[in-house]
């Protein structure tokens, strides 16, 4: 059974930069054909994908996002972080890290973390 499960701080100020890991168990984030992505929800609006690192190490990002996100991995301790840069309270989400089978183009997604709620504000 793969777990997923996000950490990270629950307030940034605006301007600072926004960073999270999600520790995976029960699988490898190295096994093939595995992608791990990031994906938000503002409150009361629906998921916004943000990006992913694939199981070799690529990265895709929301081109919305894109300019403002890192996605990298640790896979020694078999985890991947995000960092969002120059966050205003429109960042305001509960941040979730989930497992994909399908890539970029057909997303599917098995598992999910709890998610967890980033607050910017001063």
């Amino acid at each position: 059974q793969v777990q997923l499960q996000e950490s990270g701080p629950g307030l940034v100020k605006p301007s600072q930069t926004l960073s999270l890991t999600c520790t995976v168990s029960g699988g490898s984030i190295t096994t093939n054909y595995y992608y791990w992505s990031w994906i938000r929800q503002p409150p009361g609006k629906g998921l916004e994908w943000i990006g992913m690192i694939t199981y070799s190490g690529s990265t895709y990002y929301s081109p919305s996002l894109k300019s403002r996100t890192s996605i990298s991995r640790d896979t020694s301790k078999n985890q991947f972080t995000l960092q969002l840069s120059s966050v205003t309270p429109e960042d305001t989400a509960v941040y979730y890290c989930a497992r994909d089978r399908g890539g970029v183009d057909y997303p599917t997604y098995d598992y999910w973390g709890k998610g967890t709620l980033v607050t910017v504000s001063s």
